[in-house]
């Protein structure tokens, strides 16, 4: 029990130092904020934060998606097809993002696209998230077993996942994020028929 409870209060402080970050990021932006100013808005030290986040741009970055979308993607039957298994996989993950997460992402999503600071790590973490996608659908944990067939699929639908979080961040978050992602892999699905 008091384990569940101190991984709680973990978990809170996380949300707490992150949606702090957040709003200074989008009051001052990214570079003009210092990690000082994130640590004394949300309640912490200044070595809180680091035990949190290892970086600045962790703060940004930092998400709970890929280990959902993995563990989606792993349960997915092995009768779908590779598209259609991420397809799945994203909408269940999509599902799990509440209201203020929401709003977390579409604050991240639009940092992201803004702040050039934090453009080498974004590269840095869609590897990451494409490699994960990789071995997901391979049913490996060996990035060298992984066929080029896969290695493909798993590019093509991180380009479409990027794509539609960027056209919904465009236009504001004001759409549904899951019918977005889902037209744009019906797009993928239709052009490659």
């Amino acid at each position: 029990m008091s384990q569940d409870w101190r991984e709680r209060k973990k978990a809170r402080t996380r949300e707490r130092i992150q949606g702090e970050a957040l709003r200074l990021f989008g009051e001052q932006g990214y570079d003009a904020t210092t990690v000082t100013q994130i640590a004394a808005a949300a309640g912490v030290s200044h070595t809180t934060f680091f035990r949190y986040f290892p970086t600045k741009e962790d703060v940004v970055l930092a998400d709970g998606y890929d280990p959902l979308i993995d563990a989606a993607l792993r349960n997915r039957p092995e009768s779908e097809d590779l598209v259609e298994r991420v397809r799945n996989a994203t909408a269940e993950g999509l599902a799990a993002v509440g209201g203020s997460d929401r709003d977390a992402l579409l604050a991240r999503v639009r940092l992201l696209l803004s702040a050039p600071s934090l453009r080498s790590r974004l590269w840095e973490q869609m590897q990451g998230t494409r490699a994960l996608l990789e071995r997901a659908l391979a049913g490996t944990d060996d990035p060298a077993a992984v066929p080029r067939r896969v290695r493909v699929v798993a590019a093509a639908c991180l380009a479409v996942l990027t794509t539609a979080i960027t056209e919904w961040a465009d236009g504001d978050g004001r759409a549904d994020l899951a019918e977005i992602v889902d037209d744009a892999f019906a797009q993928l699905r239709a052009e490659l028929r």
